[in-house]
């Protein structure tokens, strides 16, 4: 009887393992079961390492790229187009969609695991607005973004070089035309910002110049800070705070940037986002670099985007938007949402933050000063009926190098609030290249929208 009473004690003990192990592993299955499914490892998910199910859409539903049949859509400029954003098979993209959203893609689900089909992973990119990006950039190398500033939508990412996905080249080491091929210059790379960084200089004068806007200043075409001849393209002779702006003048603000300190421009480009960078879904933006420096000549240089600063496209594209949403703006996001095959169970991802900058009253008078960029310098027509307000950046990178163009800023409207930036390396003047780039992309954006 007693030997009975044991094997029946060890039964039960036994059946308790069991059912506790049965617990752990189905607590283990809901937790970590997509990321099971999600594992490279797993043949019925991936392909060459590459996800064999789902497909990547854009915000109008036209298939990008078919997980299951390896097919990019038909259009060949699009696929170019939309190469960073969608991905390669190879997984040379690091930030592309195939790489970031795997887990999406393959669409697992508790009950059915991954016998579904995988998930429909729509972008919140617009393939008309991205195939205008791509035509306006050209040959160029550079990037193009635009997003919806009170949305937080980001509806254009374009960067070049490209290629065609469907067609991929056998690219060789030397080879310029695809150098820094595989690099999202929009989300992961940074460029000297040139006079787009005033927009930060002036931010500060606003706030710590007390009396700025009333100012009076002269440029001679040169001014001497710490020993060091800083230049301007000619003498602007005397003007006010909002022409300096709009003439771009170097030894204004450069006078500026020394009367405010490295330290206080170091602040106000972190608070401008430039310098810890963004989350754009999931996705980390590069983060730019300020150099805070003692010596006068350093810092004049450095209020006027040169020295060592450093800004990433992105970044920059957020914080015009913020100033055009009077000091906050929704950080960009690329994942609009994700469903079935089927088209069942959406799940809405949306912006993962909200970018805060300076004051209301801070970012009204340069969201003022930036549309008479627009107005006095580089010229209403191009940009049709659009209230654009805009700050151009020729930066220069060196000797024997042409310099990169930029051009930034937003649309100050509630029915088409949009915020872009366009940077167009070694182009030359950023009003006449890059200006004209952002003219092109927007007139098609207002078509659309």
């Amino acid at each position: 009887m007693k030997q009975v009473k044991q094997r029946t004690l060890l039964i039960y003990i036994l059946l308790a393992l069991f059912l506790a192990g049965l617990a752990v592993y189905c607590i283990r299955y809901m937790a970590l079961g997509s990321r099971w499914a999600a594992f490279p490892g797993n043949l019925s998910a991936y392909n060459g390492g590459s996800p064999a199910l789902g497909q990547i859409l854009d915000r109008n539903g036209s298939v990008l790229y078919d997980a299951a049949s390896g097919a990019y859509i038909d259009d060949s400029e699009l696929r170019q187009a939309t190469l960073h954003a969608v991905g390669d098979e190879a997984g040379n993209i690091s930030t592309s969609a195939l790489q970031v959203f795997q887990k999406q893609l393959i669409g697992y689900d508790l009950l059915f695991g991954t016998t579904r089909g995988g998930g429909r992973v729509y972008l919140t990119l617009d393939s008309r607005l991205q195939t205008a990006a791509y035509e306006a950039m050209g040959s160029h190398k550079g990037a193009i973004g635009v997003y919806n500033y009170k949305t937080g939508e980001l509806l254009c990412m374009v960067s070049t070089p490209t290629f065609d996905p469907a067609d991929p080249p056998a690219i060789q080491d030397g080879d310029e035309r695809y150098d820094g091929v595989y690099i999202n210059r929009f989300l992961s790379s940074v460029f000297t910002p040139g006079s787009v960084f005033k927009v930060v200089t002036a931010a500060a004068a606003l706030d710590k110049l007390e009396g700025v806007t009333e100012r009076t200043f002269r440029c001679t075409g040169s001014t001497v800070i710490g020993g060091d001849t800083i230049t301007c393209p000619y003498a602007h002779g005397t003007m006010d705070f909002f022409d300096a702006l709009a003439r771009s003048c170097n030894c204004v603000f450069a006078e500026l940037a020394v009367e405010l300190g490295s330290g206080t421009l170091e602040q106000y480009a972190q608070k401008a986002g430039l310098l810890s960078g963004h989350s754009v879904s999931g996705i980390k933006t590069a983060p730019g670099a300020y150099a805070a420096s003692s010596t006068d000549s350093e810092v004049g240089w450095s209020g006027v985007g040169q020295q060592e600063d450093l800004a990433n496209p992105c970044s920059i594209m957020t914080m015009m938007g913020a100033i055009g949403g009077r000091g906050s703006a929704p950080e960009p996001y690329l994942l609009d949402k994700v469903t079935s095959m089927t088209g069942s169970a959406a799940r809405s991802s949306g912006s993962s933050g909200t970018m805060r900058l300076w004051s209301a009253d801070t970012c009204g008078t340069l969201a003022e000063m930036l549309r008479n960029n627009v107005q006095e310098t580089y010229g209403q027509s191009r940009f049709g009926d659009l209230p654009v307000c805009a700050k151009s950046g020729t930066a220069e990178v060196g000797q024997g190098k042409a310099p990169h163009s930029w051009f930034a800023g937003f649309v100050d409207s509630d029915t088409l609030p949009l915020a872009f930036v366009v940077l167009s390396e070694n182009s030359g003047g950023g009003a006449e290249i890059a200006g004209q780039m952002a003219a092109e992309v927007l007139l098609t954006a207002a078509e659309i929208f």
